[in-house]
C-alpha cells in the first residue's frame, strides 16, 4: 500500500481574490511562502521517500522546499498541471457571469458535461491525474510515502474519480482545498482509502506532536 499527501500549492494573489487560475503561472504571496515554509517544515519529519510536483512555479516553488528539507529530488510530472479554464482564466465568477452569462450558469449546472469555454474537458483532466499518482504510487512501491503538490481543481477530480463520487459534484461534494494543507489517500492497485481531507498544517503538526 503507497500512501500519497496531496497538497495544494501555496496561495497566489488570483487566488486570494478568487480567480481562476489555471495555465497561468503566477507567483506565490507572502502568504503562500509562509505556506510553502510551513510544508518544508513538516516535510522534515515525515518520513517521506519521494516528493513529486505540477510543473507551474507555483507549485514547484511550494514543494521545492519540502523536497530539499526531506533530502529529496524535485520530481515533476507534466500530468499534474491544473486544468485549463479557457475563457475562464483569471476571471472571478462574477466577471465570467457578465463576459459569458450563459455558459457560467451551464457550468454552475454542471461544470463537467459543461466545462469554461474553450477549457480542458474535466474527463481527460481527471483520467490523466489519476494516471499520475497511480504511477507516483507504484514508483514508489510498498508502504512508500510521497508527497505530491498540485493544484485544486485538478485534485478535486482525481480525489473524486478515485473515490467514485460523480465528477460533476467536484465542486459540491469538494467545495474547497486549501491553500498547503494536507489530504492522505492509501492506494493499492484496486483500493484507495481516504486518510484525511484538508488538514491545515498547524492543525497537522499539532497531531503529530500528540502521538
Amino acid at each position: 500500500m503507497s500512501r500519497l499527501i496531496l497538497v495544494r500549492h501555496g496561495e497566489t494573489i488570483w487566488h486570494r481574490e478568487n480567480r481562476y487560475a489555471g495555465r497561468t503561472d503566477i507567483a506565490l504571496t507572502s502568504e503562500g511562502v509562509a505556506q510553502a515554509t510551513r510544508l518544508a517544515h513538516w516535510a522534515q519529519y515525515a518520513n517521506l521517500n519521494a516528493v513529486w510536483s505540477s510543473p507551474l512555479s507555483r507549485a514547484r516553488f511550494t514543494a521545492q522546499g519540502a523536497a530539499e528539507a526531506a533530502g529529496l529530488p524535485l520530481q515533476i510530472d507534466d500530468r499534474l498541471i491544473e486544468i485549463d479554464f479557457g475563457r475562464g482564466e483569471g476571471m472571478t465568477g462574477a466577471e465570467m457571469s457578465m463576459v459569458f452569462p450563459g455558459e457560467r450558469e451551464a457550468f454552475l449546472r454542471d461544470p463537467v458535461a459543461h466545462s469554461l469555454p474553450g477549457g480542458e474537458d474535466p474527463l481527460q483532466a481527471a483520467q490523466r491525474g489519476v494516471q499520475a499518482l497511480r504511477s507516483i504510487a507504484a514508483a514508489g512501491g510498498g508502504e512508500a510515502r510521497s508527497l505530491v503538490v498540485a493544484h485544486s481543481t485538478l485534485l478535486r477530480l482525481v480525489l473524486c474519480s478515485l473515490l467514485e463520487i460523480p465528477l460533476a459534484r467536484y465542486r459540491t461534494a469538494l467545495p474547497s482545498l486549501a491553500n498547503g494543507a494536507l489530504t492522505e489517500i492509501d492506494m493499492t492497485d484496486t483500493t484507495v482509502a481516504l486518510m484525511y481531507l484538508n488538514v491545515p498544517l498547524a492543525d497537522k503538526e499539532t497531531k503529530v506532536d500528540r502521538i
